[in-house]
């Protein structure tokens, strides 16, 4: 009976929070806020804040967004060396749909293989464990458009390179984890 209530608890708590993390972003009337749309605050009534047809910051107005194709590193794709725990968390949030595409050139005589493993768990992430990783992309699969992956679950996702028995994990920053957030259409 306690451990019934004590996991309802949890569930409304864990519910709660991403509520609340994924309306952070709301316009709440504020000039200075990236996200507009609610129709009240400086304008009082007017659904556009300036009359412009955008606000204050020069954003548009009520323009809902849908899911993104996000490039994993942006112009440094996916590579030996680069810090990708610091990527995730300089363009986060990610959301529900969005997509991840990992661009990495096919193994070479010049180049280093690279491959792309979801674990399981924050504990193999952590240690770079393969054992407990599936393997989503090998190789050849980061080549021209790069290999996509659609975060269609609310969960960590833990991603790295699992290269050289996970060398390329542990020593060249090639790890990253994201928690996909709910897009809320207003």
């Amino acid at each position: 009976m306690g451990f019934a209530f004590a996991y309802r608890l949890i569930l409304v708590v864990a519910v709660a929070s991403v509520l609340g993390v994924s309306l952070a972003n709301k316009d709440w009337g504020s000039p200075n806020s990236n996200y507009t749309g609610w129709g009240w605050g400086w304008g009082w009534g007017s659904s556009k804040a300036n009359h412009t047809g955008q606000d204050f910051n020069n954003h548009p107005v009520n323009e809902t967004q849908g899911p993104k194709k996000i490039i994993v590193g942006g112009s440094e794709n996916w590579h030996f060396g680069f810090n990708y725990s610091d990527w995730a968390f300089n363009n986060a949030p990610f959301y529900f749909n969005d997509t991840l595409v990992f661009k990495y050139d096919p193994p070479s005589n010049t180049t280093f293989p690279h491959s792309v493993y979801l674990f399981s768990d924050r504990w193999s992430y952590l240690n770079c464990d393969l054992k407990r990783a599936k393997m989503v992309a090998n190789a050849t699969q980061g080549g021209g458009e790069g290999f996509e992956f659609v975060l269609k679950r609310w969960t960590p996702y833990y991603f790295a390179c699992g290269e050289r028995n996970g060398f390329h994990c542990k020593v060249g920053g090639m790890r990253f984890m994201v928690m996909p957030l709910f897009r809320w259409h207003y």
